[in-house]
């Protein structure tokens, strides 16, 4: 068989990533707050982008709304376009591009004029602090008492190696080689610090952290502080009997005991994470209106942008000394016109895979979760003709507003379980009902697994008792060995 090269013609479609296709892919994927950042940078990157009212519009320009239907075909100005006299104006006028140019969102503003009544108040960003972290806590304790720089340096270093939790990582030994100290004075700051507030942070286990706080009760000769010491994994697995005949006490002093010790605090750090809880601004709103559920995207804080007159204006310029300057103006031109488009397509993206969302789920937004009915992507994508990728992009890092609470859209895709009616039951249905019983049951006798299980088979969900302890252990609800109050406090 002899090998020869040869030329081909294969005629073939192919789908190209275009740069403009890229954006609208990264557009829709967006958080709220992503939008709102990505629009502020472009509108300080692109001076031909800009902010403006809907009631600007006019020949030519083009703005945003969000929520809209429709948007106008934008009007790019070309090279060659012929331009009537009034259009032409000779040569760049810099002077008009600054007075423009000043008063928008691209101009510096002073500190008297942050805040006006047209702009109205500054973003709530600005406003934010700092929140005290628990190294800044400790630190500020350690200067206000009384130590040494030696000692001073031997506690930055303890306060600089807790853990998220608040305990040392480290151990004496390990201080001690690092600040060049003598071990009696690395458990001479340890000792101090242990005793900052919270008590308890920089022990080095959980039978130091508790005992330091029953010590700074006056608790450290008390049943609490022996059942701490010595006797901790039979108070984690509930053995009060067996604490009671090897301490030589009652049983009901053990569970008063085991209260005391149940409401000291086993994190020091709980209270100073790292991590800021912020609040979530939801992009879509279902409100029932007339008996009827209608789908509201949420605009506040999404400016309205158009692309500038005057930019379309400077594309006109004639000249040779203009091009390069002309060029730069189209592809600026463009460029803000394609971000607009892909900001428009994405909010029309999102209003529809919302509005078949909730076609599915209605009986949720009537009755509550209980109610929620398995759902995949695919049910949506098919549904409004589009791709299951584009579906899950739009669904992402979205949430939406309705009458039973704020959710977020990846919520209503669930996986579902068959009942003895035929139906099938959206699994955070089960894990509703798992809970509803968790908290019914008898603290002295909680119900396993299996009996769960069977509760729910009579309810006509079949369900397997492994399947009983995933929903359980993902709802954050202890074994029932765990759950169990032999003793309950009068």
């Amino acid at each position: 068989m002899a090998l020869e090269i040869r030329q081909v013609q294969k005629l073939a479609q192919q789908l190209v990533m275009t740069p403009q296709l890229q954006q609208a892919i990264k557009l829709l994927q967006l958080s709220r707050l992503e939008l709102e950042e990505l629009i502020s940078v472009e509108l300080q990157e692109n001076p031909a982008l800009e902010e403006g009212l809907a009631e600007e519009k006019g020949e030519g320009q083009q703005t945003l709304v969000a929520g809209e239907a429709e948007i106008s075909e934008p009007i790019l100005p070309e090279a060659k376009r012929e331009l009537s006299a009034a259009d032409k104006i000779g040569t760049l006028d810099w002077q008009e591009y600054i007075d423009s140019h000043s008063n928008s969102v691209h101009g510096s503003l002073t500190a008297e004029a942050s805040y006006d009544e047209d702009n109205g108040p500054p973003s709530w960003e600005n406003t934010l602090t700092r929140k005290t972290s628990l190294e800044d806590h400790l630190v500020w304790q350690l200067r206000l008492s009384r130590l040494s720089e030696r000692q001073e340096t031997i506690g930055f270093y303890i306060i600089g190696n807790l853990d998220e939790n608040g305990y040392l990582t480290l151990s004496v030994e390990e201080v001690c080689q690092a600040t060049g100290a003598a071990p009696e004075e690395c458990e001479a700051v340890l000792k101090q610090i242990l005793f900052f507030d919270p008590v308890g942070v920089a022990a080095r286990d959980l039978r130091e952290c508790l005992l330091t706080q029953l010590e700074n009760l006056g608790l450290d000769t008390s049943l609490a502080a022996r059942i701490v010491s010595d006797h901790l994994p039979h108070l984690e697995n509930k053995r009060y009997d067996r604490l009671a005949r090897e301490l030589g006490v009652s049983v009901e002093e053990v569970v008063e005991a085991s209260y005391v010790i149940g409401s000291l605090e086993p994190r020091p750090a709980r209270g100073f994470e790292e991590e800021e809880v912020r609040t979530i601004i939801p992009d879509v709103s279902v409100e029932k209106i007339g008996g009827e559920y209608v789908v509201f995207l949420n605009d506040d804080g999404i400016p309205r942008l158009r692309v500038s007159p005057l930019y379309r204006r400077l594309i006109g310029q004639e000249g040779v000394e203009e091009e390069h300057a002309k060029q730069y103006l189209q592809e600026k031109v463009r460029a803000a016109t394609w971000l607009i488009k892909s900001i428009q397509q994405r909010q029309q993206t999102l209003y529809r895979v919302t509005q078949s969302i909730f076609k599915f789920q209605r009986d949720f937004l009537e009755l509550g979760v209980r109610h929620l009915k398995p759902m995949v992507l695919k049910n949506v994508a098919e549904d409004i003709g589009m791709h299951e990728s584009t579906v899950s992009r739009a669904t992402a890092n979205k949430y939406v507003h309705t009458p039973q609470g704020l959710f977020e859209l990846k919520y209503f895709f669930q996986s579902g379980l068959k009942s003895g009616g035929g139906e099938d039951v959206a699994s955070e249905s089960v894990k509703d009902k798992i809970r509803s019983i968790v908290s019914l049951e008898d603290p002295r006798k909680p119900y396993s697994d299996q009996y769960i299980a069977g509760l729910l088979g009579k309810e006509t969900i079949d369900i397997a008792r492994r399947t009983v302890a995933k929903y359980r252990e993902a709802m954050g609800i202890l074994p029932s060995s765990k759950r169990r109050q032999p003793y309950l406090r009068r």
